[in-house]
């Protein structure tokens, strides 16, 4: 099975004219909807002029929509079961949506569990899909969607993983699940080192085996850590269809993470399971540096304050891509590198890699708010193409391009879990908020939303609340945000 690029590309394209600066400062932010009925309804004005509506509470408790939408509860962790028996994961993360047989959708999704297995009343189970570390918690599970949205199965893809969060599709229509730690063996309960990136083929019963005969086959790749993109603490991947890059980031501090690229060997031609075939030091795995107008070196993406921003682009080869003896975002000097900031979305379109980062940590000159950069590999440039404002809310911590305009964004409003469109125009609407969440406004119970992302045909948005470990999809009069008006010359 293969995902078509021209869905793909014609998604990334709308998402694209979104990451274009919406107002003479060029900052992208509006508050997240209220916390309850009230604030939505006192916003109705602004609502109705973009997105869908006010936000209309649930009388399930459990997702407030827009009028004329409707949400369907996909799995629930510990309570659905899996096609082996077993009760599905907990902590749902990054996901991907593949077109399956007969109208329906194949959804891969990451399940953010560290540290060791018996620490988690429902990791990823051990049977029914490869297993990389026995002792790890986390992994892939997939979940078959009927044409009508009831679900057809699930299993276990990949199991013994850890930290699993947003990864990436790829032009060959698999996943690519990124571990978001640095653990070695004998750290936190491992008995094997994580911190890789795995491939997952949402269509295959078993990994894609290019040539190979059985899962002991030294052809039988997928299964193994994709060693070669590097062992840090990996956040959103990218695929360039193209040139065969893949670009990587980090999410990580002290120092901060960093933006990767990889480039393929020579001759190398990829496919389903063929990554991880590759041995170990194949291509060439490098970092971003960055240098100004006046070629001067630039260390962090976060001193761009201004849109419209344009760096030259180089990149300095990672010495140890294994991280053998320090963390690889350890092994440059003052001045070699670009450190970059928490990695909330990473996409291919228009020719290039969106970068969408966030600063929600110490040690940064913007303590909040957020940037979207582009990358041309063309012409080696990396552009400010917006800002994520620092309002009063947390900025989104998970974006994804809409086949409908714009973007989806996780965060947090008011203290609780909203699902936001970001128009084609810069302004924020509400799309879901989390009915779930108990405690105050300032220290909700609940956990956040994780994972937004569309089916293929651009009707049905899934989403997770990680805590309590829900996946649900959503349905309804989706359409496009009002276009930006043309500049004035």
């Amino acid at each position: 099975m293969t995902m078509p690029l021209t869905r793909r590309d014609t998604a990334g394209h709308r998402a694209a004219r979104a990451a274009t600066p919406a107002t003479e400062s060029g900052v992208l932010w509006a508050p997240y909807p209220g916390g309850d009925a009230a604030a939505d309804t006192a916003g109705d004005a602004a609502a109705d002029a973009v997105g869908h509506g006010p936000l209309l509470p649930d009388p399930e408790g459990v997702l407030a929509l827009p009028a004329g939408f409707s949400y369907r509860i996909v799995t629930r962790a510990g309570a659905t079961r899996l096609d082996s028996g077993e009760p599905a994961p907990s902590h749902p993360a990054g996901t991907g949506a593949f077109a399956a047989r007969r109208g329906g959708t194949l959804l891969v999704t990451d399940h953010a569990l560290d540290g060791p297995r018996g620490d988690r009343p429902y990791p990823v189970p051990l049977d029914g899909g490869p297993v990389h570390d026995p002792a790890a918690a986390g992994g892939c599970t997939v979940v078959e969607i009927a044409a009508d949205g009831t679900p057809a199965g699930a299993r276990v893809a990949l199991a013994g993983t850890s930290a699993n969060c947003p990864g990436g599709t790829t032009p060959w229509g698999t996943w690519l699940t990124c571990e978001r730690t640095e653990d070695r063996a004998g750290r936190n309960g491992m008995t094997r080192d994580h911190g890789y990136v795995f491939e997952v083929d949402p269509a295959a019963s078993s990994p894609p085996r290019p040539g190979g005969e059985g899962p002991d086959d030294p052809a039988a790749g997928s299964h193994r850590p994709l060693a070669a993109l590097g062992r840090f603490a990996h956040g959103p991947v990218a695929v360039d269809p193209r040139r065969g890059h893949l670009y990587l980031s980090e999410d990580a501090t002290d120092p901060g993470g960093l933006f990767y690229r990889w480039a393929p060997p020579p001759g190398f031609r990829p496919g389903p399971g063929r990554l991880g075939t590759l041995p170990a030091g194949a291509g060439v795995l490098a970092a971003l540096t960055c240098c100004d107008s006046g070629g001067r070196p630039v260390a962090d993406l976060s001193r761009a304050t201004r849109p419209g921003t344009v760096y030259g682009v180089d990149w300095t080869e990672v010495p140890d891509r294994d991280a053998g003896t320090a963390p690889v975002r350890r092994q440059f000097a003052a001045g070699e590198v670009t450190r970059a900031g928490t990695p909330a979305g990473l996409w291919w379109a228009d020719g290039g890699a969106f970068l969408v980062t966030t600063y929600a940590h110490e040690g940064r000159p913007e303590r909040r708010g957020g940037q979207i950069w582009f990358h041309d590999p063309r012409r080696r440039t990396l552009t400010l193409r917006a800002l994520l404002g620092a309002g009063p809310d947390p900025v989104p911590h998970a974006v994804a391009a809409s086949p409908h305009g714009g973007l989806i964004t996780a965060g947090d409003g008011a203290g609780l879990p909203h699902l936001a469109g970001v128009a084609d125009d810069g302004r924020i609407y509400p799309v879901a908020r989390d009915d779930l969440a108990a405690g105050t406004g300032d220290a909700p119970e609940s956990g956040r939303f994780t994972g937004p992302v569309f089916s293929p045909d651009g009707r049905t948005l899934f989403a997770h609340l990680q805590e309590p470990g829900i996946t649900v999809a959503v349905t309804g009069p989706w359409r496009r945000g009002p276009r930006r008006p043309a500049p004035r010359r």
